[in-house]
């Protein structure tokens, strides 16, 4: 055992020694090398190295230190060394032992400082990944590492493999980790000199962001905008990320707060503000963090962070609950060391929230605390801070407390402090404040509610001294406390409310009046008011008293002082009133007791009190009528109390307001009844004596009249009564007055005798001493018909109720013959208050009125209609108070004529009169009669002919005739009994449904009205067109008698819609009490209802909706009950004759299907569409714009229906099974503008709502949108294509624009969308009908469309298309080739191109090929092949790489077509196709060079010139490169034989540019091709066509140079001399023979076409290539051609050729003269030279002096310098003939041209010279 053990222990100390031997290798490498070689050693040394620090030998990791303190020394101050980042990466992560861990985390950080950016940047996402999971030491360091590396490489932006990487942080624990250092490093900022940590930040947290040095300026910057860019890139929620915005928001740079505030709002916006442990990370950064100890302790933010942070806190409720950070953070802000005015204001703004949202637990703990801060904060409040954030601070501090108040109330309500402080503060505050405190007041209001007495009545002194101050706030706020704290029972607040009545702002009066239920229900009756409780009468006096105890004075001459304005006595006067009744009520039952009187009497006195004369009209009036009303309650009581009295009140007769003298009238005819009967005589007497007094004012006989009349009545009903005689006295005068006063007085007069007869018959009086006794309205019956035709209303009106009141007692019939006859010839007055006053009157005459003598004398009584208000209100409730007394009627007998006469005047005439005035007052008397006297046995005998006439006069035009027979519907269903009551149900509905009977005829007479004035506009004369004549007339004037049957008829449907609202009003009272009886009639009527409330007539809608509402108790159920008879009803009549039905149907159809789900409208859903479509289409306007709202409502509702995400899949599925085929169909298809555009619309939309629903109609949706494209295009766009070019617009240009324009219309938005949800399946219907429309198309925009379309499905669904890709290819290549715009042969290029991307290989083949036959085509062929290989190259690279050796040849081919365009296209395509042109050519000239020559082979002529140009492309790239130029020569040649065509001058450029380029090969290759090529051209020089013959030459030229072969000068110049020759007597003129004056013609013409420049450059060619022996032997021919060409007869361009030539001979002769050892030779050479200069030169100076052209003078005298360089070759003897010096001398001094005078200068040097040499050699 001792063996084995000590055998792993050897085994481990060898290893550990030969590691310390290798580490000493190592450290001695290290050592030895170089610098430059170091990096490449550390890269394995430094792994090992600190691998080897696990080892447990001491002697090995000393070994190690040595060597990395040697590596440290080395690379300290040597940062281009690198250090092997990657190696020590993975060793760190696998390292177990710590010490390796700990030494490569330190090289790590160094292999950083040292490595390239990318390696870095690759590097820093993997350090943070699982880096929770290292030890905290390292994870500093590295975090600062990777914010380093962030900081240098995302500044600017983090492209999109990085981001990838940062999401790969996705353990919450590493994320968490990061975001955290990520906001440390933002929270950072420089120190300060003084030291300390930043905000947000603990020194320890600083220290950890920074390391050893502090991070400053712009390091620091790149490094937080590196963060947020790399933050933004993780897409992280935004609540992780929230925090970490807001601080870089708060940055002191602003690059960052910038950057900051742009995440919020794009990335951080949508984030949860109440996600709790998101707000917790904001108060930390808000308030910090204590810590026991320093380093730790996180400071609060700034104040900058800490604004934003408020303004996030006042938005998230869970911050408003997170006690105590709130609190905390409250109180920060309020009374912070570092608080800011700015802080302050959103700490009260947070207060505010927090009161607004807490959890009232929470609330209890905070809210004494915060509003001690608050009171703190106002009492602390100076003026100085009078700034705007000053006062927003108290604004929310007030508004805080507003809110704690409604919150907890129980803070405030047992003191009244806080009261007190608003209050105060509602006076000396701002008024921009007022508003504020105003509603924290009200609010604070509610507090106190339930307080103690104590606290109550402290409020009570509060409200009372703040009521009536100067400040309107704090009088608001005293009212609105008066009325909401204290119940109504409470006098002190009552009172308070009465003094507010007088206030001069409206608002706070108005609540004074609600305190004192005086406001807009002043009408209420007793019974009504019976659920308010009111303080009794005698408490509230007591108050009022207390307050002031004079009120109760008051004087005989009324001389006493109002202690309060009129308004306030006013609304005391009518709430004591009100108290006076409801403590009356209650005391009915048990007695009324001494208190309540003598509170009564008391109340007397204080009315009397208000008489004062200084008071105001309204509040006398108010007093009196108080004073009748008490006296109508408690007669005996208030008799005696004015018994004594009278004198008082007798002057108050002569008060300048007529309803207190009414009043007052009254009272003394109250107060009568307690005075002796002779008392009351004498009184009587006074009165009457008054009449014939002094005193004539209106007012006084106004109120003596009344006073008279009152008085009188009363005397008469008691028994005893009065005198006779002072009776009939009393009469006589009152019958005087009427008969000789005016018109009002005899009203007053006639009032009172009213007012006597009601209480006793009238007696009879004697008219004169000669006739006997007449009755009272026989006198007055003359005066009286005169008054009742009088313009006077109101006194008409009182004396028609006047003959009623004094017929209630009579018994005589002739006496009531007159009252009727009076009161009858009232049937014409347009005047409705006349005709209800006369209807009250014919009551009276019926008798069982139920009213009594009683009732109209002793109260407020002013008359039957005003009492009931029948036409606003409640028959039955405003007359429950009164009951008939049928025991005073003196005769049934004479009443029974009357009843009859009335009813025969009615019924006989009125009602059915041919005058609608007559028939409005008829219906006014018997609504009357029915309303007042309808529980009269004969009324209700009556009752079957009263409804009758009423259902007539219910189609009335005249509003009032119809309402009020609709109410008398109502009125004779209350009173029938059960089976009237049914047949009046019956018979409404049958009208509304427009199923009644015909109603009673009416005859017309001329001046009958037929419609209303301005119904059917004028006459053709410009009269009114309404009555039956007039109509009549029209009629005849028109040729058309039998148009008044049409008129007729207009008028029977306005009576027919008339009668329906009539009937609606009938009904709307009728259906309150029906009931259960109208339950089988609704189904037919709530259709009908629903259409009528939408009527164009707005007295139909309002009618309607009145019986609605009656009708319909929840509206809503109601609807939805009867849903399908609704809307079968309402498409019924969207197709009505009659216009208004249709657009009532319309209007209500849009309004019913708001709101409706799939299963309410889905069968009609169609069929709404179809109502809407042809209402669009209607012919009248207000139809159509009933359309246009409908169809707005149904699209709003089929939007929704088919919205996947509103309704459900398969509800939603069939919505647009409905709909869908519907619009595309009927809708987009129709001719009218407004519904195609609609469609569209509702279409576009579906497709965006509907999602995958729409997938089973994808085919037909996009079918029509790609046929729309062109069919709802502009028309105008058609007409300005097919005249564009006649205006110089661009086809192309106009083509584009309307693309354009179809591109933004709402068709292509709906093909986009239907594009997002097409599938797989959808496929195999779509595709087929794609390709039908790619071959059956019109249009240029659906052609473009439905080929952007394809283009754009296939990209959607890649290789799920390659089923239908062949259907595809064979339906578009056939389009591509066919079509004629360019845009769409683009369109269908790129579809076919993205269709080849997905194609199997034999497809992609075959399509290849045939696009590459294109080229041989016609015109737009090519065009079609251009594009197609453009869009192939563009689109599907990859496959079309795999044709190059197809379509290289032909694009480098097509380049060279003689159509500019298209060979710049080709041109365009070969530069996108190829990388290098030589490359390409070389790679592909096997291809290439076949194509040629088959193209040259090929009959066509263009293709031979293609191909001629391509050789020479192909010669001009390769040059002698060129491997295949033989088979090319060969092919040219072949072709150059034979007659001429257009372009065949290219095959002469080709051969020209092979042999420029091949010349030595060819002539390698085989000698003698030279020669018959030579041969070749020379044939081709004799052709007559002048640009072939050109060419030829041009050929000839380039042939002779490039071979170079001198035996081509013999071979040719022989010809070139003779052309020549033969040009130049055609140029010179000379005469031919006339024997051969034929060939002479002919020759001329052949002559004309020798380009004499062309063949000077093959002369020039000559004498390059020969020899100097054949030039000297050919100098005369030489000659003879110089001299031609330069002779006057060429052009300039042939005498700059011979130029080049004299100098290229020049050139020739001298070289040849400077190397030739032949005498001979040299003796030709310098005679030709001799000749040059002798014939030549004076030439060249000739053509200098005669041509004006700059490149003459040029290159004429740089010839002539050339000459005379060889003028030392020329002997002495032969200069002196010349004269040339002399001559060039000239020509210099004329010269303009620098460089030709220049020239020329140097040959007068070169002439200088030789004669000096020569002279030197004689």
């Amino acid at each position: 055992m001792a063996e084995s053990s000590s055998a792993p222990a050897a085994a481990a100390a060898k290893s550990d020694a030969e590691t310390e031997e290798l580490l000493d290798r190592m450290l001695t490498r290290l050592a030895l090398c170089d610098d430059s070689k170091l990096q490449a050693l550390l890269s394995k040394l430094l792994p090992l190295a600190i691998s080897s620090l696990s080892s447990s030998s001491q002697l090995v990791r000393n070994k190690v230190l040595e060597i990395l303190s040697h590596v440290n020394k080395r690379v300290k101050h040597e940062p281009e060394i690198g250090l092997p980042l990657t190696e020590l990466w993975t060793m760190y992560m696998e390292a177990a032992n710590p010490m390796v861990k700990n030494f490569c985390i330190v090289y790590i950080e160094m292999a950083f400082e040292r490595a390239p950016l990318k390696e870095k940047e690759s590097m820093s996402p993997m350090i943070v990944v699982n880096i929770s999971k290292l030890p905290q030491q390292h994870q500093e360091i590295l975090m600062r590492i990777a914010t380093k590396v962030i900081g240098e490489c995302y500044a600017s932006r983090v492209d999109n493999e990085m981001a990838a990487k940062y999401k790969l942080v996705n353990n919450s624990r590493d994320r968490d980790l990061f975001l955290e250092f990520c906001l440390h490093t933002i929270l950072y900022q420089p120190p300060a000199q003084g030291g300390g940590s930043s905000p947000g930040l603990s020194i320890a947290q600083a220290n950890r962001v920074a390391g050893k040095v502090p991070l400053k300026g712009d390091l620091l910057l790149t490094r937080k905008l590196g963060i947020l860019n790399v933050v933004e890139a993780m897409e992280l929620s935004p609540e992780l990320v929230y925090p970490l915005y807001l601080a870089a928001s708060a940055d002191s740079q602003e690059p960052v707060v910038k950057r900051g505030e742009e995440l919020i709002k794009r990335k951080a916006s949508g984030a949860n503000l109440d996600d709790l442990r998101l707000i917790n990370r904001l108060f930390q950064l808000f308030t910090g963090a204590e810590n026991t100890a320093v380093d730790s302790r996180v400071n609060p933010g700034n104040a900058t962070l800490k604004v934003k942070l408020m303004a996030v806190f006042c938005r998230s409720i869970t911050a408003a609950n997170s006690f105590p950070s709130t609190l905390q953070c409250i109180f920060d802000c309020i009374y912070g060391s570092a608080t800011t005015s700015r802080l302050k204001q959103l700490g009260m703004e947070f207060t505010v929230w927090v009161f607004k949202h807490s959890k009232l637990d929470q609330l209890k703990l905070m809210g004494p605390l915060i509003l001690n801060g608050i009171v703190k904060l106002l009492d602390n409040y100076s003026s100085s801070e009078s700034d705007s954030v000053g006062r927003d601070t108290r604004t929310f501090s007030f508004q805080a407390i507003g809110l704690l108040a409604q919150r907890l109330p129980q803070l405030f309500r047992d003191k009244i402090e806080m009261a007190t402080r608003l209050f105060h503060a509602l006076k000396v505050e701002s008024q921009s404040l007022r508003f504020i405190i105003q509603e924290a007041t009200n609010s604070l209001a509610a507090a106190y509610m339930g307080a103690s007495a104590a606290v109550l009545t402290e409020l009570e002194t509060l409200l009372l001294n703040n009521c009536q101050v100067e400040q309107i706030e704090a009088r608001f706020c005293a009212l609105r406390w008066a009325t909401s704290v204290f119940d109504s029972q409470h006098c002190p607040s009552r009172f308070i409310c009465m003094l507010g009545a007088a206030d001069s702002r409206l608002d706070i009066r108005e609540i004074a009046l609600e305190g004192l239920f005086l406001g807009k229900d002043v009408g209420r009756t007793i019974g009504q008011n019976l659920d308010r409780r009111y303080p009794k009468v005698g408490e509230m006096l007591d108050y009022i008293l207390k307050q002031q105890p004079r009120l109760l004075d008051s004087y005989e001459m009324r001389e006493q002082k109002l202690l309060f304005p009129s308004q306030v006595y006013v609304a005391m006067i009518k709430f004591l009133l009100k108290c006076f009744e409801a403590e009356l009520v209650q005391n009915s039952s048990i007695g009324r007791s001494s208190e309540f009187l003598s509170s009564v009497e008391r109340m007397c006195l204080l009315l009397e009190h208000a008489m004062a004369f200084e008071g105001s009209v309204e509040l006398h009036s108010t007093s009196s009528k108080a004073l009748v009303s008490i006296g109508s309650y408690l007669p005996e009581m208030v008799s005696s109390h004015f018994a004594t009295r009278i004198s008082w009140l007798k002057q108050l007769l002569n008060h300048v307001d007529m309803d207190t003298r009414e009043s007052v009238a009254r009272l003394l005819g109250i107060a009568s009844s307690s005075l002796p009967l002779t008392a009351s005589s004498d009184l009587i007497r006074e009165l009457i004596s008054s009449f014939s007094g002094a005193n004539k004012r209106f007012e006084v006989q106004h109120g003596t009249l009344c006073a008279t009349g009152y008085v009188t009545a009363d005397c008469v009903s008691r028994s005893p009564s009065i005198q006779e005689e002072l009776l009939k006295n009393t009469l006589k005068c009152l019958v005087d007055i009427v008969n000789s006063e005016s018109a009002t007085l005899a009203s007053i007069s006639m009032q009172a005798l009213g007012h006597i007869g009601l209480s006793a018959p009238l007696p009879s009086l004697v008219r004169d001493s000669s006739s006997g006794k007449v009755s009272i309205l026989e006198l007055l019956n003359e005066k009286l018909s005169k008054l009742l035709s009088g313009d006077d209303t109101k006194a008409v009106q009182k004396i028609v109720i006047s003959i009623g009141h004094m017929c209630v007692k009579e018994a005589s019939a002739s006496n009531m013959k007159i009252a009727l006859d009076l009161i009858f010839s009232l049937c014409r007055s347009k005047v409705e208050d006349i005709l209800f006053a006369a209807g009250e009157a014919l009551s009276f005459l019926w008798g069982g009125v139920p009213v009594t003598a009683d009732v109209i004398l002793k109260t407020n009584y002013t008359s039957l209609s005003m009492t009931s208000n029948f036409l606003m209100g409640d028959m039955k409730s405003s007359l429950s108070n009164y009951s008939s007394d049928e025991k005073n009627v003196a005769s049934e007998d004479c009443r029974i004529v009357v009843r009859d006469t009335i009813s025969k005047k009615l019924f006989d005439v009125l009602l059915y009169s041919n005058r609608k005035e007559e028939r409005c007052a008829g219906t006014v008397w018997l609504l009357s009669l029915t309303m007042y006297c309808g529980h009269h046995p004969t009324i209700q005998k009556m009752l079957p002919e009263i409804q009758e006439a009423f259902s007539h006069l219910l189609g009335e035009q005249h509003e009032l005739t119809q309402e009020l027979a609709s109410q008398g519907m109502s009125i004779v269903y209350e009173l029938g009994d059960t089976s009237m009551k049914k047949n009046l149900v019956a018979a409404l509905v049958t009208t509304l449904t427009g199923s009644g009977k015909r109603k009673r005829a009416i005859k017309l007479v001329e001046d009958s009205e037929v419609f209303q004035e301005g119904t059917i506009g004028e006459s053709l004369s410009g009269g009114k067109l309404s009555t039956y004549k007039e109509l009549c007339n029209l009629a005849n004037e028109m040729g058309q008698p039998d148009l008044i049957y049409k008129f007729m008829d207009l008028a029977n449907y306005q009576a027919s819609l008339n009668s329906k609202r009539g009937a609606a009003f009938g009904f709307s009272k009728i259906a309150k009490q029906a009931g259960d009886a109208l339950q089988p009639h609704l189904r037919l009527l709530i259709p009908r209802l629903v259409r009528y409330q939408y009527d164009p007539d707005k007295n139909v809608q309002d009618a309607m909706a009145h019986i609605w509402k009656s009708l319909v108790a929840d509206p809503k159920r109601t609807i939805d009950e009867n849903l399908d008879y609704i809307f079968d009803d309402l498409l019924i009549q969207c197709g009505s004759r009659l216009w208004r039905s249709r657009e009532a149907s319309c209007l209500a159809l849009a309004d019913i299907i708001q709101g409706r789900k799939f299963d309410q409208v889905g069968k009609h859903l169609k069929k709404i569409w179809v109502a809407a479509f042809r209402a669009m289409d209607d012919i009248k306007e207000t139809v159509r714009n009933a359309g246009d709202k409908l169809c707005r409502a149904v699209t709003s509702l089929t939007i929704r229906l088919c919205d996947v995400s509103l309704t459900a899949a398969s509800d939603a599925s069939q919505s647009m099974d409905i709909v869908l085929p519907f619009l595309l169909a009927e809708g987009i298809l129709s001719k009218v503008d407004s519904i195609r555009k609609a469609s569209i619309g509702v279409v576009m939309k579906l497709a965006k709502g509907a999602g995958i629903a729409v997938r089973p109609h994808l085919s037909d949706l996009v079918c029509c949108m790609l046929e729309s494209l062109s069919s709802l295009e502009d028309q105008g766009l058609n007409y300005v294509e097919l005249h564009a070019a006649n205006v110089g617009i661009q086809t192309e240009k106009l083509e584009n624009l309307r693309l354009s324009i179809a591109k933004g219309s709402p068709m292509w938005e709906t093909l986009d969308l239907c594009i997002n949800v097409v599938d797989s399946k959808s496929l195999e219907m779509l595709v087929p009908r794609l390709a039908n429309l790619v071959r059956s198309g019109v249009g240029l925009n659906t052609r473009v469309g439905v080929a952007t379309f394809i283009n754009l499905l296939v990209q959607k669904v890649g290789v799920d298309i390659r089923p239908y890709s062949n259907m595809l290819l064979r339906s578009l290549f056939p389009v591509v080739k066919e079509e004629k715009s360019t845009a769409a042969k683009r369109a269908f290029a790129g579809a076919l191109a993205i269709v080849l991307k997905y194609s199997t290989q034999s497809q992609a083949e075959k399509l290849i090929e045939d696009t590459a036959a294109l080229h041989t085509g016609d015109r737009n062929a090519q065009i079609s092949c251009v594009y197609l290989l453009k869009s192939y190259s563009s689109i599907a690279s990859d496959i079309l790489s795999g044709y190059n050796t197809v379509i290289i040849p032909v694009i480098f081919m097509s380049r060279f077509e003689d159509d500019k365009h298209i060979s710049g296209l080709f041109e365009e395509l070969w530069e996108e196709s190829t990388s290098g042109e030589r490359i390409t050519l070389q790679l592909y000239m096997g291809e290439i060079v076949s194509l040629i020559c088959d193209s040259i082979a090929s009959s066509s002529w263009a293709s031979k010139r293609k191909s001629a140009k391509a050789i020479c492309k192909l010669s001009e790239v390769l040059g002698d490169s060129l491997s295949s130029y033989l088979v090319l020569l060969k092919s040219l040649m072949k072709e150059i034989p034979g007659r001429l065509w257009e372009g065949k001058e290219a095959l002469l450029d080709a051969i020209s540019a092979l042999s420029a380029s091949n010349h030595k090969a060819i002539s390698t290759e085989d000698p003698s091709l030279p020669g018959t090529i030579l041969s070749l051209v020379s044939s081709a020089c004799t052709k007559k066509v002048k640009k072939y013959r050109e060419a030829a030459f041009s050929c000839l030229e380039q042939v002779i140079k490039s071979f170079g072969n001198p035996e081509f000068c013999h071979l040719v110049f022989p010809m070139l001399f003779d052309m020549c020759n033969l040009a130049s007597s055609s140029k010179t003129g000379r005469a031919p023979l006339a024997s051969d004056s034929s060939k002479a013609e002919s020759d001329d013409a052949e002559d004309v076409s020798i380009p004499v420049d062309k063949l000077m450059n093959c002369i020039t060619s000559c004498i390059q290539v020969a020899s100097v022996t054949d030039i000297v032997e050919n100098r005369k021919k030489l000659m003879d051609v110089f001299l031609l060409s330069l002779s006057p007869g060429f052009q300039w361009t042939v005498k700059v050729s011979a130029f080049s030539s004299v100098k290229e001979l020049c050139s020739r002769l001298q070289s040849n003269l400077d190397d030739s050892q032949e005498i001979s030779l040299h003796t030709d050479t310098t005679t030709f030279i001799h000749e040059l200069f002798s014939s030549v030169s004076p030439k060249l100076v000739e053509c200098i002096s005669t041509i004006k052209i700059s490149q003459v003078h040029i290159a004429a005298s740089e010839c002539l310098l050339e000459i005379t360089q060889l003028g030392r070759y020329v002997s002495a003897t032969n200069w002196t003939g010349i004269g040339l010096k002399g001559e060039i001398a000239q020509l210099i001094e004329m010269e303009k041209n620098e460089q030709a005078r220049s020239t020329l200068k140097k040959c007068i040097e070169n002439l200088e010279k030789s004669e000096q040499a020569n002279a030197k050699t004689k």
